[in-house]
């Protein structure tokens, strides 16, 4: 199965109705994206029921590509996997990784005999799950993941305010390996397209064809010209090029503005990128830290 270069990220809020929630995953389903994200911390299980039943479904669970994470990073693995398994009604997923781990200490526990890669993969001999790996925000964990051999996947930040080591050193090395790269935070956790901290806030239509979440123009100025847009954030993560941008996809209208700029994609020049760079610095100014760059910068 080829992944599909867009990927359905994380769409669970309590304050949305299930069904309404499985409606929106389905329609991204619907279109097309055979990649869908989740883990258990995700609303307190929330999101793997809405992943469960948005799959669900004749021919459905396999053509998608369903990832789940280990979020207790040194607490035994069978069990998380058991729970997880459970919440999605499922009896196995494509890809398990564990959550977060960008710490080296805990990379190097989870690499040791009977730590936590070799409990996934006895999890992978019973069939619970086909690729093992890990999610981080840390370069030098992320190189120890790949050059370990353990890892199938790897899962980090790509998108216009990243660490630049994320683009010059773990893409290319997961590439010279064969390790597959699931990225998120296209949008900075939605700090890149609204005035305020990010998530769950809808994207609307702007004036002059404009997208972005919370409303406003930015050809007008102001605070309103420091919002990048769907498309500029989405064509930036697109001419970088990892296997799959999972996106926070948890409107219809986020999934139509996704979806024109992919449709629209042509890679950008280097201008282009640094222009766009440039202003998501802008963007980003005063809305808290960014927890996915190693030191939260």
């Amino acid at each position: 199965m080829l992944a599909t270069v867009l990927g359905i990220g994380d769409l669970a809020d309590r304050k949305v109705p299930l069904e309404e929630c499985v409606a929106t995953a389905r329609r991204g389903i619907e279109a097309g994206l055979n990649v869908i994200d989740t883990a258990p911390n995700y609303e307190n299980g929330y999101s793997e029921e809405i992943v469960g039943r948005a799959v669900k479904g004749a021919g459905v669970r396999e053509r998608m590509f369903v990832i789940d994470k280990i979020d207790r990073l040194e607490e035994p693995v069978g069990p998380q996997v058991d729970e997880s398994l459970g919440r999605l009604d499922m009896e196995h997923l494509d890809l398990f990784v564990f959550h977060g781990l960008s710490s080296m200490e805990i990379w190097n526990r989870a690499l040791a005999p009977g730590g936590g890669m070799d409990q996934l993969e006895d999890c992978r001999r019973a069939g619970k799950l086909r690729f093992r790996g890990i999610s981080s925000h840390d370069p030098d964990v992320l190189r120890a993941a790949i050059l370990s051999g353990t890892c199938e996947v790897v899962m980090f930040a790509i998108g216009p305010y990243v660490h630049p080591r994320y683009v010059m050193e773990t893409l290319p090395l997961a590439r010279k390996h064969g390790v597959g790269t699931v990225c998120f935070k296209t949008f900075g956790a939605g700090k890149l397209l609204s005035g305020g901290t990010g998530y769950n806030q809808p994207v609307v239509e702007r004036p002059r064809g404009k997208v972005s979440s919370g409303g406003g123009d930015v050809a007008g100025g102001g605070e309103e010209s420091k919002r990048l847009t769907v498309a500029e954030c989405v064509h930036y993560t697109l001419t970088v090029g990892p296997d799959v941008a999972l996106l926070g996809l948890s409107f219809p209208s986020e999934m139509d503005a996704a979806f024109e700029a992919a449709r629209a994609f042509r890679p950008l020049s280097e201008e282009q990128m640094g222009d766009i760079r440039k202003r998501a610095t802008e963007a980003l100014r005063g809305k808290g830290k960014h927890w996915w760059n190693p030191g939260g910068e």
